[in-house]
């Protein structure tokens, strides 16, 4: 058999012995969980805010910030980078004043060319 089919068969035998709590070797990276609301607040936003800057709706935030639900997957990712530098993330998710107005005087040229 091939190399490649042996890694994959490997994997797949790594896996099944995962899920069945037997010791295989898996490392498994679980995010720890966040207090929702307490991010949003350090953030300064509000909840709709906070909702559109992160790409969820804010019903979600909102089952989240209630403890009915909790985030999962690369939303607590985000989450959790969120708590650890609010600043730094709010930095690299917004556009800055200057880039949104450059965004904007763009679009009015675009506008601008496009009634030729």
């Amino acid at each position: 058999m091939s190399e490649l089919f042996e890694s994959i068969k490997r994997g797949l035998e790594e896996a099944i012995a995962h899920t069945k709590g037997e010791k295989s070797g898996v490392r498994v990276f679980t995010p720890r969980e966040v207090d929702v609301k307490d991010v949003r607040q350090k953030t300064g936003l509000t909840q709709d805010q906070f909702a559109a800057t992160f790409g969820i709706s804010v019903a979600t935030l909102r089952h989240w910030e209630r403890g009915d639900r909790k985030p999962h997957g690369p939303a607590l990712v985000l989450l959790n980078a969120a708590a650890n530098d609010p600043e730094g993330l709010l930095k690299i998710l917004l556009p800055s004043k200057r880039t949104r107005r450059r965004r904007q005087e763009s679009n009015r040229e675009f506008r601008g060319n496009s009634q030729c």
